[in-house]
């Protein structure tokens, strides 16, 4: 009998029309090893940070070529992606050239992965001695909860309007300045590294958050709700997989003061004007501690700041802080209820040193609003508070709180972010604060003069 092959012969012409489609397809494969990112973080004059995380163990590296002009493309240093770092990698890109704007792609063993939303990165300009600071904005906003049935408590979602990204994103900030509460560790994740790990990857694979992430630097402080149980201290059990958990997810240009599983202060500059990032949960005795000194940065952390602060020749000072410091109302977590005379000896420390230029940065409260506290003396100090970002918002009594120093027009009782733009020459600058909605449309906006925060000449006291 003779033996008929053409059905075999089909078959196997089949099996490697079927593979050779796969191979043809591998960049597609290779994008799907990418869980969320790739993030742009810091950014200097020649030096900046790129994020990512993938699904598994890989070896990824970064692709990139100032932008319009793909003939300079060059590839960063590759990195491994590990089980206990959740699979994500940091990689800093040196020898850039100041003042560019590059175009990046990621590289996943080898193969690239495409995104359908432009990835950018841009180095600081060469400024200094040479011409006025160039004008920037950036958005900055706090309390992010991305809803998790599953593990949330019965009820209606406390987060949504997670749209918000794409509104800023559509405003192209140069950088992002993420306030706390960036994630919300809940019951379940508290108490175990891979819960912690398990909320920040849940977290950051917000399919809004991606295009944002891409082409628009970020920096990062936290507050309680994304360094363990609410109003969390010092004493916290898991305080050190948060902290790996921080440096994983984020990439500051430094995390904590001088050593490892030191809090996560760090600081950066951005044109003429300084960020100084604080811990306020690292060094934080506990809320209803009776004996001992009350701290929220400690003994360490305020000198360091005072100490940055008085070296800094920087127009606008940003302090940013997990939560407010200038209102007087003793509520909740405010400075002046949880430790009144730390926040004393801060705003005395900042007036005696004669310290120009200060203003403060929050969130925590899940409603927004401008602080200013005037003083015969010196210069009026500004808190703008900032929240939330998707997080639930009070009710209607929230307006009703005893914060004196509240500049008129300024509160706001919904989901937004603040828009910050720094502009004008060097010795005329102009800082614009912006609060948006997750509409995109402006609630208010108010102007501070440099020239308005000048500290009096003072002499050195030996004091």
């Amino acid at each position: 009998m003779k033996l008929d092959c053409r059905p075999y012969i089909a078959r196997m012409k089949f099996s490697f029309l079927f593979i050779w489609l796969l191979l043809l397809g591998a960049g597609p494969v290779a994008a799907q090893q990418v869980r969320s990112g790739p993030m742009v973080g810091y950014s200097d004059l020649r030096e900046v940070a790129l994020w990512v995380q993938t699904d598994g163990p890989c070896r990824v590296a970064f692709r990139y070529w100032p932008l319009g002009d793909k003939a300079q493309v060059r590839t960063s240093p590759a990195a491994e992606t590990r089980a206990d770092r959740a699979f994500t990698a940091t990689v800093a890109i040196g020898g850039l050239e100041p003042g560019t704007r590059y175009a990046y792609e990621v590289l996943v063993n080898r193969k690239p992965v495409r995104r359908s939303y432009p990835l950018e990165f841009q180095t600081q300009a060469l400024w200094m001695h040479r011409t006025d600071p160039p004008a920037f904005r950036f958005a900055a906003g706090s309390c992010n909860f991305t809803n998790d049935p599953p593990y949330d408590r019965p009820g209606r979602g406390y987060g949504g309007g997670d749209s918000i990204f794409t509104t800023i994103y559509r405003f192209r900030p140069d950088f992002m300045l993420w306030l706390g509460d960036n994630i919300y560790l809940r019951e379940v994740d508290w108490n175990s590294r891979s819960g912690i790990y398990y909320r920040y990857t849940h977290a950051r694979s917000l399919p809004e958050l991606q295009p944002l992430l891409g082409s628009c630097h970020h920096y990062a402080i936290w507050d309680d709700h994304d360094y363990g149980p609410n109003d969390s201290d010092r004493g916290y059990l898991r305080k050190r997989d948060a902290w790996e958990a921080f440096r994983d997810f984020w990439a500051n240009p430094t995390v904590g003061l001088d050593t490892p599983y030191n809090g996560i202060t760090t600081q950066f500059a951005w044109a003429d004007c300084e960020f100084f990032l604080l811990d306020n949960r690292w060094f934080r005795s506990p809320n209803k501690r009776r004996t001992g000194r009350c701290t929220i940065l400690g003994k360490k952390q305020l000198n360091w700041l005072i100490d940055a602060l008085v070296s800094s020749k920087a127009t606008f000072k940003f302090i940013c802080i997990g939560g407010q410091v200038l209102n007087p109302a003793e509520v909740h977590e405010t400075y002046a209820n949880i430790c009144p005379e730390e926040r004393s000896q801060l705003l005395r420390l900042i007036k005696r040193e004669g310290i120009s230029g200060v203003l403060f940065l929050d969130g925590d409260r899940h409603t927004s609003e401008l602080s200013r506290l005037e003083d015969a003396d010196f210069y009026p100090l500004h808190d703008l508070t900032i929240s939330p970002l998707t997080s639930s918002v009070p009710g209607p009594q929230a307006e009703q709180e005893a914060n004196t120093l509240r500049v008129p027009g300024t509160f706001v009782r919904e989901r937004n972010f603040a828009l910050i733009e720094v502009s004008g020459p060097l010795k005329e600058r102009v800082l614009t604060l912006n609060i948006v909605g997750a509409d995109g449309v402006t609630r208010w906006t108010r102007q501070i003069l440099a020239s308005e925060l000048q500290a009096p000449k003072r002499r050195r006291s030996g004091n």
